[in-house]
């Protein structure tokens, strides 16, 4: 007898000997049973596997972000100017060109802020112009320090 014959008249009652086991002695229904208890009673629910977002819809969201808090900066502004008064200034719009402040103190909880001389400075803020600092006299310098005496 060689391996394949052994094979074809093993195989079906291997086969049989299992169904017997797992149906007819109940460990099949020992083994979902023991599962149940360990779920702790909360039932299963399949969800539908949403599909990840494509590029174009990262796109879109961020349009879409953007968009939102613009809306919001500018019902923000609308607020404290009827929060002022409508009369108040005589109707000039103080918010008008102005941007958020960048260096919003953290919240609670979070990562302290950055600290050093210019920590509260916008990246954006061109500072103060020395090119002129001392204009004419920048040329006579060296007499104004009384070095040239």
């Amino acid at each position: 007898m060689n391996k394949r014959e052994l094979k074809q008249l093993l195989k079906p009652l291997i086969k049989e000997c299992i169904k017997e086991v797992i149906f007819e002695d109940g460990v099949l229904s020992g083994v979902v049973s023991e599962v149940a208890k360990g779920l702790g009673g909360t039932p299963l629910v399949e969800a539908a596997a949403t599909p990840p977002p494509t590029e174009n819809n990262f796109d879109e969201m961020r349009q879409q972000s953007l968009v939102e808090q613009k809306n919001k900066l500018n019902n923000h502004r609308q607020q404290l100017m009827e929060a002022m008064g409508h009369d108040a200034y005589n109707g000039v719009n103080l918010f008008e060109g102005t941007t958020p402040l960048s260096g919003a103190p953290p919240k609670p909880g979070a990562a302290p802020a950055p600290q050093g001389p210019l920590a509260g400075v916008a990246s954006t803020d061109a500072g103060v112009d020395i090119s002129n600092l001392f204009g004419t006299a920048g040329r006579n310098w060296k007499t104004l320090a009384g070095a040239g005496k």
